[in-house]
Formats: C-alpha cells, structure tokens, sequence
C-alpha cells in the first residue's frame, strides 16, 4: 500500500473587493494595487449593502461622490451583517465629527478629497495583508477638538492612526504637515521603544486644537527613559562624533535611524517630556493669520 501522503493543491478562493461608485477610476486603481484579486462595483450605497448582505467581501471601498457621514452609516448597517469587513471610506464631503465617527464604527481608513494616491494606495495594501484591525484603535472620548485614543503597538496600526489624523486635523496644509510628521516620528518611537512593537500593548494619543496652538500628547506602555541616556538616539551624540549613536544601534540591532527626536523638534515649536521619559507633548504655535476664529 503506498503511504506516501498526499499534497492538497486546491487553491484558495480569491479574494475580493467591492467598489461602490460610478467612477471607474477607483476600481481601475484598485485593480492595479491588488493585482490577484477579483474588483467588483455597485452604483451607490443601497446597491452596496444588498450586495454585502447576501455575500462577504474582504474589502469594501465607498464612492468618492457620497458624504462622510453618509458612509458610516452604511458602515453600521454592515457591522449588523458583516462585523469584522474591512471598509475604507472615500467622499468628497466631509467634517472632524464623521472621521470620529468612523472610527468609532471602526473603519479601516478614511479619504477625503482631494485624495493622496500615495496615501490610498498604502492603506489599500494594508487592508489587503493585515491579519487583524479591528481593535488596533479605539476612541477613549472625542470632539473636534479634543480627541484621546488608545492605539496598539504595531507600525501598521501607527499608519492608519495617522491618515486618520490627517482627516482629523483642522489646520493649513503647511501646519498639518508639520504636526503630522512630529506626531508619526513620536508615535512610532513609543511603539518601538516603550511599547516594544508588542501588539498586546497600547500607547495613549490625544489631539487637542486650540485657538492658538495645536498639541499632541503620546504616552507608552514602557518604564520611560532619560534623553541623557539614549545613547541611540541622534540627539545624545557629543559634538565631536554626530554618528556615535548609530554604533549603538547596530550593536542592539536595531534599524538605521535615531533621529526622531532632533526631526520632531524641527517641525514643531516645543517638545515637552514628563518625568519619567515616557510621555511627551508636542505644541504647535499658529501664526496670527492662521489662527481659528472663537
């Protein structure tokens, strides 16, 4: 008797996302982000939902010509059916509280226009590839102008905080850039060094938009550091040896880099350490002529 065991060739099904909107531009670009995977497209959101009900898809992306707050709420009406769909939000039409709101529902990501394609086609991906989303976020209590988030400790969970801040962020183009850049240099050293990129801890993040200012606070999970004391970190090196930190870093194996903390206090004007090392608040003064009205 041949005992010899035999291998299962069947393939898995392909995976699918659905394309809501009559603008085929999506669904072409989408078609080119995940090339092995089968695109399919619905009109509007009604047509949408059927569809979702009688079948799952893996990811579902809204049309960029519905509001935000249209859109979450087709996303409650899948979290009834279909509670772990990945939905990423497009629309044309937006506010802070609808970018709030989807992330209370849980949305993967979320685009206004006009939209990064840089940016989209990342998210695209990481809602392709991500083994579980779905509690990497979660809102402890929000406003406009005063949000406070709990975020797990894994980059990719960083990348959509970030383009969630992004939507967020009710600031000039050149301001939010700054902040938004300090903010990314900030959050990923809590991940990495305080929350040491376990996905079973979590770093605090609050946003808090002032008249005259912006702030940013994170705070992680580890035992805190003194900056007299990171000797991988750019900012520690004496002025005779501006690259000492990096020996260090490749004797803990850690990657290129250790420049966090000198780029994030270029961006922004003053960046305030707690006692213990680890928690920090970013300010971002606003120009006069840049200042929201009361």
């Amino acid at each position: 008797m041949n005992s010899t065991p035999r291998l299962d060739t069947r393939s898995s099904p392909p995976k699918t996302a659905l394309v809501v909107g009559p603008d085929h531009t999506v669904a072409a670009t989408v078609a080119t982000i995940l090339p092995d995977w089968t695109i399919e497209r619905v009109r509007d959101n009604v047509a949408a939902l059927a569809l979702i009900e009688a079948r799952p898809f893996d990811v579902v992306l809204t049309g960029a010509d519905t509001s935000g707050k249209a859109d979450v709420d087709l996303l409650r009406r899948i979290r009834l059916v279909r509670p772990h769909t990945r939905l990423i939000i497009l629309t044309n039409e937006s506010a802070p509280a609808d970018v709030i709101a989807s992330m209370r529902e849980q949305a993967f990501s979320y685009f206004s226009k006009p939209l990064s394609w840089t940016m989209f086609a990342e998210m695209v991906r990481l809602a392709a590839e991500e083994p579980c989303w779905d509690d990497g976020i979660e809102v402890v209590s929000a406003t406009p102008d005063w949000i406070r988030l709990a975020a797990r400790c894994d980059v990719k969970t960083a990348e959509r905080l970030l383009q969630f801040f992004r939507e967020i962020a009710d600031l000039p183009d050149a301001e939010k850039y700054d902040v938004a850049i300090a903010l990314r240099e900030m959050l990923l050293n809590a991940i990495e060094h305080g929350g040491r990129l376990d996905p079973n801890q979590y770093v605090e993040v609050s946003y808090l938009r002032a008249r005259y200012m912006v702030l940013c606070r994170v705070k992680d999970p580890g035992e805190g550091f003194s900056l007299d004391e990171i000797r991988h970190a750019a900012i520690a090196n004496p002025p005779d040896d501006p690259i000492r930190h990096q020996r260090y870093r490749d004797e803990l194996g850690l990657r290129p880099g250790g420049f966090g903390v000198l780029l994030t206090r270029s961006f922004v004007d003053e960046v305030i350490y707690g006692e213990k090392g680890n928690e920090v608040v970013l300010v971002k003064y606003l120009s006069r002529d840049r200042q929201r009205t009361a």
